[in-house]
């Protein structure tokens, strides 16, 4: 990567489907190079890649599961190769899955706990943990080095669901580690920030019952805003943090949720 920030890259994991690709696609449209990961082989996916580095941008895949350290191993290195070997600019943890089964909080069993809470919590954990002592340093060795973290999480991190509280301990989990990272980070001149979508079209809503359910609470006024979220809207808060537009609210959330969450009597 050059000096003085003239081509910046970003890395976000579960880039290639969903939130994450309306992430993409938004940071690929404002001049971001990109580095996606994701667990299909990028044969699969191949056709998403192309289309992004249709709008004149580069995009590396790194294949690896976030959950375990080899799969993260991986992902640091294709981040650094595609960064020139130094680190990227940004990081946005938003891969994330929901429990195998929807199991109610009595009856949840420790396999869904651990594939949830490895993939959402611990998975991003250890990968910012890495990323951030890489831009620590080299923000040390350029101090003109711009870097800064987002965490996607999700209105799950307040809202309980008791047939997936696996999912929504990950969330809350997810928050704090957004508070811890913005602590210690402030020093060094990188903000953490915190996106939590609402009720948004991806794989993990995409079910008939799932859609139906949501459509149902939509048009009885779930949310203000009467529709769902779509993953450009994730997309276009995570461009505007990006660009630096908040640079004195390190730690804070940000809500994109269609005011779901605001208190209405």
């Amino acid at each position: 990567m050059e000096s003085g920030q003239k081509s910046k890259t970003a890395l976000v994991t579960g880039g290639t489907r969903g939130i994450g690709l309306g992430i993409a696609q938004s940071l690929a449209k404002e001049g971001w190079n990109l580095v996606l990961n994701g667990v299909r082989p990028e044969d699969q996916i191949a056709q998403v890649l192309d289309e992004l580095r249709s709008l004149d941008c580069e995009v590396a895949y790194a294949q690896g599961d976030i959950g375990r350290p080899e799969g993260r191993s991986t992902i640091r290195k294709v981040a650094r190769d595609a960064s020139g070997g130094q680190t990227v600019n940004l990081l946005v943890n938003n891969a994330g899955v929901a429990p195998k089964e929807r199991l109610d909080l009595l009856e949840t069993t420790e396999d869904n706990y651990d594939f949830v809470l490895d993939i959402n919590l611990k998975g991003p954990f250890f990968l910012t943990q890495g990323i951030a002592r890489d831009m620590v340093a080299a923000r040390k060795s350029s101090p003109e080095f711009e870097a800064s973290i987002v965490n996607i999480s999700s209105i799950s991190a307040t809202v309980a669901s008791v047939n997936r509280a696996e999912y929504c301990i990950a969330k809350a989990g997810l928050s704090m580690l957004t508070l811890a990272f913005a602590a210690r980070l402030g020093e060094c001149g990188i903000p953490v920030y915190e996106i939590r979508p609402g009720v948004t079209k991806t794989d993990m809503t995409a079910s008939p019952a799932v859609t139906e359910k949501y459509d149902r609470l939509i048009e009885d006024g779930l949310c203000v805003t009467k529709r769902w979220g779509e993953p450009e809207d994730v997309g276009k808060a995570v461009a505007s943090l990006a660009r630096g537009d908040f640079p004195y609210s390190t730690g804070q959330v940000i809500m994109v949720d269609g005011g779901l969450t605001i208190p209405r009597l």
